[in-house]
């Protein structure tokens, strides 16, 4: 696909690990810079807004291929995909096994800088995979929860927010062992023996800025799960809020 006019292929790591070589033709955007803490209604009026002006600029439009890579099948290139699913368009991929493999395989990279091409992007809101701190505090009961943070975060001996600790209810599936040794993300095999839920069950994932659980998100549903949603806020908004509950 490398040569085919409707692809957009953004390499999502730094831009210095872009530029030492990346896939030809590949533009540069890094997700790392876009965390969002604000998951009221006018904090995600806010957001709608600011990814729709990113991916405009990434030139993103109804017809595009958009395909993220990462050094392996990480959580950078995971954020692009999700972000695209939460304005329902269709043709987002994460690049199986990120850099790394496609190294591996010998396959060719540049060092050139490929700049953006513009153009108007209009998503629609995809509410069935999103969650903000709202629904998930009206839902603890119903909605299962996995935090795919480190377990140190998990269990409040490391702390990152005001707070420490996790979200009643949630279980803690970290979400580096979503990923094997070559970088590729694990067949679906070995992930359902790390995501045993039940297939009907609304799942909602979170880390500490929505980034590691949208690589659960993507396990989740190469998995075969339907209704699973990003809290986007995650313990950056949740553990930093002092009217929400926490465990540790």
């Amino acid at each position: 696909m490398l040569d085919d006019p409707k692809l957009i292929l953004v390499d999502a790591r730094p831009y210095k690990d872009y530029s030492e070589g990346h896939l030809l033709g590949s533009v540069n955007l890094d997700f790392f810079y876009y965390h969002w803490f604000d998951t009221s209604n006018k904090g995600m009026q806010a957001f709608n807004m600011e990814m729709r002006k990113l991916f405009s600029i990434l030139g993103v439009t109804k017809g595009k291929t958009v395909v993220f890579y990462d050094d392996v099948s990480g959580m950078s290139a995971a954020r692009g995909v999700w972000l695209l699913n939460y304005f329902s368009h269709k043709k987002a991929f994460m690049l199986d096994g990120g850099i790394k493999k496609w190294k591996s395989l010998c396959l060719p990279l540049e060092i050139k800088t490929n700049g953006f091409k513009p153009a108007k992007f209009s998503g629609k809101i995809n509410k069935d995979v999103f969650a903000g701190f709202e629904y998930i505090r009206k839902n603890l009961n119903k909605i299962k929860l996995v935090d795919a943070r480190a377990e140190g975060e998990f269990n409040g001996t490391v702390i990152r927010a005001a707070r420490k600790g996790h979200i009643p209810n949630a279980i803690n599936i970290d979400w580096a062992l979503n990923i094997e040794e070559d970088g590729t993300i694990k067949q679906n095999e070995s992930l359902s023996k790390l995501y045993k839920l039940a297939k009907d069950d609304e799942i909602v994932t979170y880390c500490q800025g929505g980034y590691r659980a949208a690589n659960s998100f993507l396990a989740l549903k190469k998995l075969g799960f339907k209704n699973v949603k990003v809290y986007v806020g995650s313990w950056g908004e949740w553990g930093n809020r002092l009217d929400l509950p926490v465990e540790y």
